[in-house]
């Protein structure tokens, strides 16, 4: 979304917020719960933090970050979905519980359209293939040489079964031929720090999170996943442009609370989330981050899902992804 949207956005929560303690009189008090499905430390939960403090000051009413790991943010998206639907719990919806888990795990106990209501996305960013600066490859081609050289014994990480990270592992074995070993984490937080350690050789990891590590010369960038280049990161080339043509990851974030929330109140957190994307300090952020394309209403959340939900079904069937892979 154009900045110029935002700040037309931002005009209108800010007269919503003219009057005081108007959220207090929707709600039925205390804090509010945002719920993150990712440990604390990594790209979601930062985002998080940053959103839920904005609508802290926004609101005068404290919203918590509550982090929920565990089974690629699914843990965290059916603990929501039994929430009561007055907004005192949302969630941070991710391509994770939303579009990745629904495409590989037919048992999900719940599915992203029927038992949640869409509220904003937040933003796109692209993985990006990043390794230790102290690994001895860093290039696209010398990974991709480096592969071939030690059939399955190269370790990729990922932040857990079904993950951005593990389909994008998928698609670099089929569209370089190459066998990697798929190494899962709990989180992006512990898959960062072994990387860093060595234990592990690459991760086509969130930008979100990579980011610091980049910026303090602990990891370095090789490519970045969608078909154009992120602003934050205009030196790093995409992989299309490093001659896969095919390949384009994302990863994605928004806030959903459970079924049958009020329209009017999804409308108004809408309105606000807008004003708090408008903010010059949080477009800061979020433009270091690599966090872009963010906005808009709730509609345009709902149809976003529900385009990624087809697509990846249909990418997890071609690639035969499997999350006991």
């Amino acid at each position: 979304m154009q900045r110029r949207s935002f700040l037309q956005a931002a005009g209108t929560a800010t007269a919503m917020l003219g009057a005081p303690g108007v959220f207090a009189q929707t709600w039925t008090g205390g804090p509010v719960r945002l719920v993150v499905g990712f440990p604390a430390g990594g790209g979601a939960d930062a985002l998080g933090r940053v959103v839920a403090e904005k609508l802290t000051t926004l609101w005068k009413q404290q919203v918590i970050v509550e982090n929920k790991s565990g089974a690629s943010s699914t843990l965290a998206a059916e603990f929501v979905a039994q929430q009561p639907a007055d907004g005192s719990t949302l969630l941070l919806s991710t391509i994770n519980s939303h579009a990745l888990a629904p495409a590989v795990q037919p048992r999900l106990r719940y599915h992203p359209e029927r038992d949640f209501t869409p509220v904003a996305l937040l933003g796109v960013t692209p993985n990006l293939l990043i390794t230790a600066a102290t690994q001895p490859a860093k290039t696209l081609a010398e990974v991709v040489a480096l592969c071939r050289a030690r059939p399955g014994q190269v370790a990729f990480g990922s932040a857990g079964p079904g993950t951005i990270q593990h389909f994008a592992i998928e698609m670099f074995r089929l569209q370089a031929g190459v066998d990697a070993l798929h190494v899962p984490y709990k989180g992006s937080a512990p898959l960062l720090t072994d990387l860093i350690g060595g234990q592990i050789q690459f991760t086509f990891e969130t930008m979100t999170a990579a980011t610091p590590h980049v910026r303090n010369g602990r990891v370095v960038a090789l490519a970045q996943t969608r078909a154009q280049r992120s602003k934050a990161y205009p030196g790093v080339p995409t992989m299309q442009q490093q001659g896969y043509a095919e390949f384009e990851t994302m990863n994605w974030y928004g806030l959903s609370g459970p079924a049958r929330m009020a329209p009017a109140l999804a409308r108004r957190i809408n309105d606000d989330v807008n004003a708090v994307l408008a903010m010059a300090d949080v477009q800061q952020k979020f433009d270091t981050f690599g966090v872009e394309d963010g906005g808009g209403s709730a509609e345009r959340y709902a149809q976003f899902t529900r385009n990624e939900i087809a697509k990846w079904a249909r990418v997890a069937k071609d690639a035969k992804v499997s999350i006991d892979s």
